[in-house]
């Protein structure tokens, strides 16, 4: 049963619902003026049934909206993806760089909005961390398993003696969305505000546009340093603040019910070992299905469709060691 009040404050819906509602008292009228003379009864049934017909059109052009708010709630179009330096110094940083650079390359061919939002460089220019907005069609549904922990094994260029190195850099994608299922207490946050830096961390702005969010409760901060204002930046970094909070809430949940995702595509826990890239036998191999892929150029360049389509429809291979 559609609920109007409901409806009727969304503005997606609203104006469905208005002639829902014209529908409702004018059925009651018609039954209201059949009670009152049967005579009337051929006329009136031609009319309920008119007005049967419309009410069933209205009713599945609202559910067909339903549907599509409730995809687009579970699979939002905008995701926030961060990659952070694991273990292995530099090399760990320039994998890093290197991860979210094959994340750009993929956003663009699939017609993806890419920005940037943080980022913190090593000494040869690797990312310790850095922050990116995505936003497209099917951004979340299609790269919701990248998070986890990735690991890298080849000889780095500042290595002698030619022996293969082991570095790890983490992924996390964090859904946006538009309805958050939790309070949110102003008290509980604090901001730090400081100059955007440039290259070699020199301030480049004369004001302090950058912002840092923390959440006391939770200890989870974020950074916002690419937008044009102080007002952007805290905007921008307080929404993915709430994405984090909202993914913790869900977690909790999942937990709490028994319902935690624990099948061949893994936990989605920023810390499970996910995939190796060896660029010393050219194969990328994904540890939770199993399955591998070769030329690791190209697919460093973005060419990951193919191991996003596994991930996602769960094909099970058998792992090369």
């Amino acid at each position: 049963m559609l609920d109007l009040e409901e409806l009727k404050k969304d503005h997606n819906t609203s104006y469905l619902a208005g002639i829902l509602e014209r529908l409702n008292r004018e059925e009651a009228e018609v039954r209201e003026m059949l009670a009152s003379d049967d005579s009337l009864h051929e006329m009136a049934a031609k009319e309920l049934k008119s007005l049967q017909e419309e009410r069933e059109r209205i009713e599945k052009q609202i559910q067909d909206i339903l549907d599509k708010d409730k995809e687009a709630e579970e699979f939002p179009n905008e995701i926030v993806l961060e990659v952070r330096a694991g273990a292995g110094g530099d090399e760990a940083s320039l994998f890093a760089w290197e991860l979210a650079h094959m994340y750009e390359k993929f956003a663009e061919a699939q017609g993806w909005q890419w920005k940037t939002n943080y980022e913190s460089k090593s000494d040869l220019n690797g990312y310790k961390e850095a922050s990116f907005e995505i936003k497209g069609k099917d951004v979340f549904k299609k790269l919701r398993y990248e998070t986890g922990v990735h690991r890298v094994q080849r000889i780095p260029a500042t290595e002698k003696n030619g022996r293969v190195h082991t570095s790890t850099a983490s992924v996390a994608v964090l859904p946006i969305k538009k309805k958050i299922t939790f309070q949110i207490n102003p008290a509980e946050f604090e901001m730090e505000y400081s100059r955007s830096g440039g290259k070699g961390g020199q301030n480049v702005n004369k004001v302090e546009t950058a912002v840092r969010i923390i959440h006391v409760p939770t200890g989870l901060d974020v950074r916002s340093t690419n937008e044009r204002s102080q007002l952007a930046n805290r905007e921008k970094a307080m929404m993915i603040l709430t994405a984090k909070l909202q993914q913790l809430e869900e977690e909790k949940d999942a937990k709490k019910y028994g319902d935690v995702r624990k099948n061949q595509i893994g936990t989605g826990d920023r810390s499970e070992k996910i995939r190796t890239y060896n660029f010393s036998q050219d194969r990328v191999t994904d540890h939770r299905i199993k399955k591998s892929w070769h030329n690791l150029p190209k697919i460093m360049e973005g060419d990951i469709e193919p191991i996003i389509e596994a991930i996602n429809s769960g094909v099970v291979g058998d792992e090369e060691e």
